[in-house]
């Protein structure tokens, strides 16, 4: 029995990682933008059911709920090649359309105003899974929607579903050599630290990515002079599709979230982890150099800082 996962979008970089990933998990499971399965992966063994379910007419409908307090970034997603695969009732954004400002504060307000109508969207999907085994969050804390939101959905959520596992994605600012560089959001850190103390409190995981290791990754080791903002998230997908490739294909070990983290938290608290991807390709940059993939080579390239997704060196005992 497949042990469902449904993934929260929230606030712009939230939804423009979660647009990426659902393209990386068709790709893999051979669906097509429309929801429909390609003839040659109709008889494979994967399980589509933990991140997708099926609906009548046979289309794959992502467990996704699209959360923004603006309309853009959503009303972008809604009209590019991909619109027709989410549920149209799993998408929320405020009316208002002002969104947060940037600000914790009003990000958290906002959503407490609307709280009845998330938790709503929350528990029918809840209801739509035969054994739900938790919760996926995606959102930046640097912002006001990401971080605001976001920290009000992971009070409720620990709330309402206590023996559920919550994981989140979540990407810090901009950070360099242990100082951090000039934002142009006064209130930033301040969005981090309320978001930070959420995520130690009611996350069990907390996947750390920043944005200066990602753009780092990008234009060093795939030598791309100008990364996109959609190259960038297609890294952070190719990590999210990558750390549950166990949870969609069965095999001997770690085929649920519980027992792939159980390995990796040592203690409750301890929950904060940072990742590192070898061969990194993404699908709109061809990559000429030839590699090594054996076992070795790999583990080397994987305990490198150049390939680490946080800007911390590995070769200290203690990373801050």
């Amino acid at each position: 029995m497949p042990r469902e996962i449904i993934t929260l979008q929230v606030g712009q970089c939230g939804n423009q990682i979660g647009c990426e990933f659902w393209k990386q998990l068709c790709a893999e499971h051979g669906i097509n933008a429309d929801g429909i399965v390609q003839p040659f992966a109709t008889q494979g063994d994967d399980r589509k059911d933990v991140f997708f379910y099926q609906a009548d007419d046979e289309h794959y409908v992502p467990r996704a709920l699209l959360l923004d307090l603006e309309p853009r970034v959503i009303n972008k997603i809604r009209s590019d090649g991909f619109r027709e695969l989410y549920n149209t009732e799993n998408i929320f954004y405020s009316k208002e359309g002002g969104g947060a400002g940037n600000n914790w504060a009003s990000g958290y307000r906002q959503a407490e105003d609307h709280n009845d109508h998330l938790m709503d969207m929350i528990d029918r999907e809840a209801d739509n899974s035969e054994s739900l085994e938790g919760f996926v969050l995606t959102h930046s804390i640097a912002g006001g929607t990401g971080s605001g939101m976001g920290s009000f959905l992971l009070e409720r959520l620990n709330d309402r579903f206590p023996k559920k596992m919550i994981q989140t994605y979540s990407v810090f600012p901009n950070w360099s050599e242990g100082v951090q560089t000039q934002s142009d959001v006064v209130v930033q850190p301040y969005n981090s630290i309320l978001t930070l103390k959420r995520l130690t409190l009611n996350a069990d995981v907390v996947v750390v990515l920043d944005n200066t290791a990602l753009n780092r990754i990008a234009s060093e080791r795939m030598r791309l002079e100008n990364p996109t903002v959609g190259q960038i998230n297609s890294i952070v997908s190719t990590v999210m599709a990558a750390s549950t490739t166990t949870l969609r294909y069965p095999g001997y070990m770690n085929n649920d979230l519980v027992g792939l983290m159980a390995s990796l938290i040592p203690s409750p608290r301890l929950h904060f982890l940072m990742t590192g991807y070898t061969p990194l390709t993404i699908s709109d940059v061809e990559m000429n150099s030839i590699r090594k993939t054996t076992v070795l080579e790999v583990m080397r390239r994987l305990t490198q800082t150049k390939s680490i997704m946080v800007s911390a060196s590995t070769k200290r005992g203690c990373y801050a």
